[in-house]
């Protein structure tokens, strides 16, 4: 019996769902599914009673799930006072619009979170942890950035964006024939803007600039019926369910990618949040940046390596 094994069986107890479980730890899910097995035959019991459409607690599992909680809890502390970080400063993290869902799990063990609730603009967060107000952000960056705010960087997610266009056609839509909104407001959109106009230059979409904020929400519909043009989507809406008029279609030749990275101080000196980082980036591997349709900006942080990966593959 391992404690990673009592944790999978607390993960799995909470959501019910070998496959949401597997997510939230970043393991397969067979993997998942074979630890379990393992656990069950160490300790003579069956925990879960299990078919193809739903999982639940056997009445041992119901009764032993307290008692693990609390050896995974135990053992949490034991790190973190061997580490010598249980009167540390929380580490201070914040986000644009999209966070891992387990990130306070990850780190259990190593240092306390407190996850800022003030949602910021990429540039605002990657600025606020230069200046000290964060110590870690989730965001997107360009090399200029780090260079200007003096910033390490690892790549934790990859969004592939597409765009959204009037009618019921869901076919691919070439990047050349896609839309960009631009808007006036570069205090809350200087990364988006950033990031459309060398979308726009590379690819030859066109740029629309607007004053409104329209760039995500209700305001970006009515821009996507008035334009009748299919319009490249914010990864900030990314998410936000479209109105039954109008359609997601994929963007191709290329199919533009945005980043996202965890962010933090260079030369960073703090055990505690050395430690999450590590937490964070550890055994996660990198996401797919090898389709060879995708698009990056030129200053993107991943995209020379994303270029050294194809020549080698080309030599290979």
């Amino acid at each position: 019996m391992e404690l990673r094994q009592l944790r999978y069986f607390v993960a799995v107890a909470e959501e019910l769902n070998f496959g949401r479980a597997a997510e939230r730890l970043h393991i397969a899910g067979p993997s998942l599914s074979q630890q379990i097995k393992a656990l069950e035959r160490d300790l003579k019991v069956r925990l879960f009673d299990r078919d193809r459409r739903s999982v639940t607690l056997t009445a041992t599992g119901a009764a032993l799930l307290p008692h693990v909680r609390t050896l995974v809890d135990q053992a949490d502390e034991l790190r973190r006072r061997a580490a010598g970080m249980s009167t540390s400063e929380p580490v201070r993290i914040g986000y644009v619009n999209w966070c891992p869902a387990d990130w306070a799990e990850r780190a259990a063990g190593v240092a306390q979170l407190r996850v800022d609730t003030w949602v910021m603009p990429s540039h605002t967060q990657a600025a606020r942890v230069s200046e000290g107000s964060l110590d870690l952000a989730i965001c997107w960056v360009q090399t200029t950035d780090l260079a200007a705010f003096s910033l390490d960087a690892h790549l934790i997610a990859v969004d592939p964006l597409d765009a959204l266009s009037v009618g019921s056609d869901t076919s691919p839509v070439e990047a050349k024939d896609t839309v960009v909104l631009l808007d006036a407001d570069k205090a809350s959109w200087s990364s988006w803007n950033r990031y459309g106009e060398q979308f726009a230059e590379d690819t030859g979409a066109r740029v629309v600039r607007i004053d409104d904020g329209g760039v995500t929400g209700q305001a970006f519909f009515e821009h996507v019926r008035r334009l009748r043009r299919p319009v490249l989507t914010n990864p900030k809406g990314h998410n936000t369910p479209e109105p039954k008029d109008l359609v997601r279609r994929p963007v191709v030749h290329p199919t533009p990618l945005w980043t996202w990275s965890l962010v933090w101080r260079r030369g960073e000196d703090d055990a505690a949040v050395r430690a999450v980082i590590d937490a964070f980036t550890r055994g996660s591997g990198d996401p797919d940046l090898d389709d060879e349709t995708a698009w990056l900006p030129a200053a993107d942080p991943y995209r020379r390596r994303r270029d050294h990966q194809r020549r080698r593959d080309e030599r290979g």
